[in-house]
Formats: structure tokens, sequence, C-alpha cells
């Protein structure tokens, strides 16, 4: 199968990049689906490709020569956020329409600005596009499009009140898709409150992302991790290894730890201002820093290909 056997309109495909020709196992299963306009809920690993799974059926079904928001793609994280926005943009400007991103961290007024540019497709998390609600600072009238991305991580980081009160001013008649990599109970019966009649797919059995992958587990005292993970990096001298700890403290403590022993290092968390972090996380790719170490929060807003190593502390 290809991307051209699933209805997908030619301009559409122009925007796809060059090296994209088969679709991923949830790629297959869900744009059919949103295609037709029915509601998903879709479960599969992330890195599986869900962006455009639901993103390029959704693009297809805008009209770019409407001046309001037709579809919202709610993120848990502002760095997952950018990322969706980013894998979309070339698809979008390709056939005239336009898309913004609103997440906490950066300027309101600069993302005001923006608006008025009159974006048919908003990537947001829930708290700014909330905050821009209660301000009447941004209608939702016309949205027909609903996602809510990783899912899962929304209600884990406690945003599920917030969903509650955006979907009073989504109009009830929409299309609604959920995508996570898990289900868990809580989320399974939240779900049927904001979906009609959804069809269900899942792709974890087939999704070829941890095929290749080697997992190892190491016992370590609490306070010897530091040092076992400075024995392991001289050891295996990994060009890139992506650190995951639980707390901002820690990671700084971690990367205060690297730094003395000579670790290229920095750190990437919720406390950092956004520019930041993108500088950091671009650092990381171009190799200038051989560690970063990241809270757990924002695991799946990072997206580095071909890495070497993970190392949960």
């Amino acid at each position: 199968m290809t991307f051209t056997d699933l209805n997908l309109h030619p301009a559409v495909l122009a925007g796809l990049p060059s090296q994209l020709h088969t679709p991923t196992r949830i790629q297959a299963l869900a744009i059919p689906v949103v295609l037709a306009q029915r509601d998903l809920l879709a479960l599969a690993q992330t890195g599986s490709g869900k962006t455009l799974a639901f993103g390029l059926p959704l693009l297809q079904q805008v009209n770019p020569k409407s001046p309001n928001i037709q579809a919202v793609v709610l993120v848990p994280t502002r760095e997952l956020a950018v990322q969706v926005s980013g894998a979309l943009q070339q698809v979008a400007t390709g056939i005239g329409i336009r898309i913004q991103t609103l997440c906490g961290g950066v300027d309101q007024a600069q993302q005001l600005s923006e608006l008025e540019r009159q974006p048919q497709f908003l990537v947001a998390t829930p708290g700014r596009l909330l905050d821009l609600l209660t301000q009447q600072l941004i209608g939702l009238d016309a949205v027909r499009h609903l996602v809510l991305d990783e899912a899962d991580r929304l209600l884990e980081m406690g945003f599920w009140p917030d969903i509650q009160r955006l979907l009073t001013h989504i109009p009830t008649e929409r299309q609604t898709l959920l995508f996570a990599a898990t289900l868990p109970a809580a989320l399974d019966s939240l779900a049927m409150d904001c979906l009609k009649d959804p069809l269900r797919k899942e792709a974890h059995a087939s999704n070829s992302v941890v095929e290749a992958i080697e997992e190892r587990l190491y016992l370590v005292n609490k306070g010897s991790k530091a040092q076992a993970l400075l024995a392991l990096l001289k050891q295996h001298s990994w060009p890139q290894v992506l650190v995951f700890i639980s707390t901002r403290d820690a990671a700084d403590s971690l990367c205060k730890k690297l730094r003395k022993a000579g670790v290229t290092v920095a750190s990437l968390h919720g406390e950092k201002d956004q520019a930041l972090r993108e500088q950091t996380l671009e650092d990381f790719k171009a190799h200038n820093i051989q560690v970063l170490v990241a809270t757990d929060l924002l695991a799946r807003g990072i997206h580095v290909e071909a890495l070497p190593v993970v190392i949960n502390m």
C-alpha cells in the first residue's frame, strides 16, 4: 500500500517529504476513517506516525478560503505542539492552509498578532487555548474537527477538566479523534463522553518502532545513579544519550555532576523558557551535546532520529 491508495488529494500528497511512500500501520488504518468523517479512537505507540494519520486527512477537509478556525489539535506539551505543527506545515503551505501553534511559555501578545493571519488549523495546549477563550480573544464556533493527541498524557497531566470546558466552546456537530499510546480505564470512560459512535483502531501489534531495541536493567542504589551513569558513558562512548529523570531539580543536579566529570550535557524541563528549550534540543540533534537530561513530562515532545541509547533514571 502507498499513500496514493488512501484517497488523499494529489495536492496533499505533493506536500509529503520525498522519502515517504508507504504509510505506517496507524496511518493506513486511520486515514480512511478520518476521511469518512467518523469519530475515531486510535491506539498506537509514540513515533508510529500518528500526526500524519490525522493531519493529512484533516488538512484535506479544511477549506483554505475560509478565515475561520476549522480544526483544533490539543496536545499536552509545548514541545509536542511545535512538533505537530512542524510535521504538517509543508503539506499545509502547499494547499494554502495556515497553521498556528498556541501554547504557554510564549508571549501571548505575539500569538494574538499571529491570529490576525486567520489560521484555519490550530495546534494548542489546553491551558493557553482556554485562557484566550476566557478572555474572548479567540472563537471556535466554526470548528468541525477536534483531535485529542496523546490523550493518555492529557489525562495523566490533569488537563481533562480544561478539555471539558473547551468542549463547551466547540460545536457538538463535529468530528472528534482521540489518539493515545495507552487506554487506562479512566480515559476509556471519558472518551465515550466526547466521541460519537467511534470506530476503534489499534496498531500496537504491527508497529515496528521497537523491534530493534535492546533493553537492559541495572539495579543501582539511589545515591549511586550518577556514578553508574558516568561508568556507562565511559564504557560505551555513546555519541548521544537521552536521559529521562523525574523532576527538574534532579535533572539540574545530575547535569552538574556530569559537567564536573567533563561530559557535555544540558537539561530540558518545563522551567526553562521555550526558546532555550528549542535551542537545547537543536544542539543535541547537532551532536553539540552528548547527554540530554529531560524530565519525564517532556518525553513525548522529543523527536531525535537514530538515537543510540535512552536511559531512564
